[in-house]
């Protein structure tokens, strides 16, 4: 007797898993996935079952718990599982029994998804482990471009049925769309995919999902396992697909996963055949301890890559228009980390080039002291960038004396931005059409400070390059 394939819309309709364990946790993000509303049932519960959105009913199952659902999740002791088979049999309810052939109504297949396209395989509930191997040789086929198929197709289709066209002569047009399309489109650089027992350190770029570079998605799409980091956005994590997903992120004033762990977890994954992706906010070199973790997997023998992403050292000036470099403001600059009193400080003569602060939000006011009393000037301009990149993003700008009194949101990761760049973005944030200034935290004085101080600083580099090209052709 062959199966009936189909895909079940459960969102908003009441799905019951049974049983709390493991098995149990496993099925549930892909249930949650659906919009589904979840009732978990079982005398005793995991604790990451205990999800927003999910009823939690710490007991044994009664057949009463299926009243009103459209689908069921057998996860316990084959008996437990009999009797839930039993009771959905009896409300003509589909049930999934976990490893039970005979109990269940309906089989979970290997799932893969990508772009809008979803392929499921089943063997029947007879060999789970084949239908996970089929998924894998799936992933490894199908095309990067796939998104682009669907939206071609569904540009098409409703062509197609507006003119009538009958369906069994789209698949014929639709083919010669596709073989079209490819015909006028220069490809772009096919990257190897990765091979198992690797580790790729990706780095996430600075927030926005599309600064994530094209090799970087590729690895996550690819990735079995992924390490995260704090500032990593659930829409960069949605392309890792099916991979499994834990969180060893670093918060100042929090506890966390130590480094060590981190880096045992990674070789131990890569040991076990597994395409590891180490996913870092920013680059994973840029104060991100991503040379630490690639000396740890070459020192254990493990082969690695690293995927180079945006630092926010750069790209949270950008985000308000404020260059780290301008000819005649910054031929250099320096980044370093604000996590504790830094000697770089004293290497750096006032002003002589733009300082950059990472995860030194909180002690801002520390810095600001610290480099007045090294005799930077006052009025020195000076940012603030949180969340850069991002929707949440927010922005102040103000003199250096002023810097510990800006009022970020708290909570959120910042960038400090010193020098007469700053100026800079009095200017560009308009003709860019960004918001700045007051509209984002600077005050009313500082504003007219930082204004000033752009004025005559911006007035001099012009002179300055004014001069250099008027030099160059007296002496061309």
């Amino acid at each position: 007797m062959s199966l009936f394939p189909a895909f079940l819309k459960l969102g908003g309709r009441k799905v019951v898993i049974v049983g709390g364990g493991k098995v149990a946790a496993s099925k549930l993000k892909a249930v949650l996935d659906t919009g589904a509303v979840v009732t978990v049932v079982a005398p005793e519960i995991l604790p990451e079952l205990a999800r927003p959105g999910v009823t939690l009913v710490r007991r044994g199952f009664e057949p009463h718990d299926l009243d009103g659902a459209w689908f069921v999740v057998a996860a316990s002791h084959a008996e437990v599982n009999r009797q839930v088979s039993a009771a959905a049999e009896e409300r003509r309810v589909f049930v999934n029994a976990v490893d039970d052939v005979e109990a269940a109504s309906a089989y979970l297949g290997g799932v893969v998804r990508r772009g809008g396209v979803t392929v499921a395989i089943s063997t029947d509930g007879v060999a789970p482990a084949l239908a996970g191997l089929l998924r894998e040789g799936l992933e490894a086929v199908l095309p990067d471009d796939l998104p682009q198929w669907v939206e071609l197709a569904k540009e098409h289709r409703s062509r197609w049925r507006a003119a009538g066209v009958p369906i069994e002569h789209r698949r014929g047009f639709l083919l010669a769309a596709l073989v079209a399309k490819y015909a006028t489109t220069i490809p772009s650089p096919v990257t190897a995919k990765a091979p198992r027992g690797f580790v790729s350190l990706v780095g996430a770029g600075p927030g926005d999902p599309g600064l994530l570079t094209q090799k970087g998605a590729q690895r996550l799409r690819e990735a079995d396992l992924v390490l995260y980091d704090a500032l990593v956005s659930p829409e960069l994590l949605a392309l890792a697909g099916a991979a499994q997903r834990f969180f060893v992120g670093k918060r100042a004033g929090r506890k966390c996963i130590e480094q060590r762990t981190i880096e045992r977890l990674m070789v131990r994954a890569a040991r076990r055949g597994k395409r590891v992706v180490r996913l870092k906010a920013g680059d994973p070199f840029v104060l991100g301890r991503g040379g630490e973790e690639a000396l740890a997997l070459h020192d254990a023998g493990v082969p690695f890559e690293v995927v180079p992403g945006i630092s926010s050292a750069i790209a949270a000036g950008a985000s308000i228009g404020v260059p780290v470099t301008h000819r005649g403001l910054a031929s250099s600059f320096m980044v370093v980390t604000g996590h504790e009193e830094t000697p770089a400080f004293e290497t750096l003569a006032p002003g002589a080039a733009t300082l950059v602060v990472l995860m030194g939000l909180g002690r801002r006011a520390a810095i600001s002291s610290r480099l007045l009393e090294l005799g930077w000037n006052a009025i020195t301009p000076a940012a603030i960038v949180t969340d850069a990149t991002t929707p949440r993003q927010w922005s102040w700008t103000g003199p250096l004396s002023d810097l510990a009194r800006a009022q970020p949101p708290d909570g959120a990761p910042g960038v400090l931005i010193i020098g007469d760049v700053v100026s800079a973005a009095a200017q560009l944030t308009p003709a860019l059409g960004w918001e700045h200034g007051a509209a984002r935290g600077t005050s009313p004085r500082a504003e007219d400070t930082v204004t000033k101080r752009a004025a005559h600083v911006l007035r001099t580099a012009e002179r300055q390059v004014t001069a250099e090209k008027e030099a160059r052709h007296v002496h061309g």
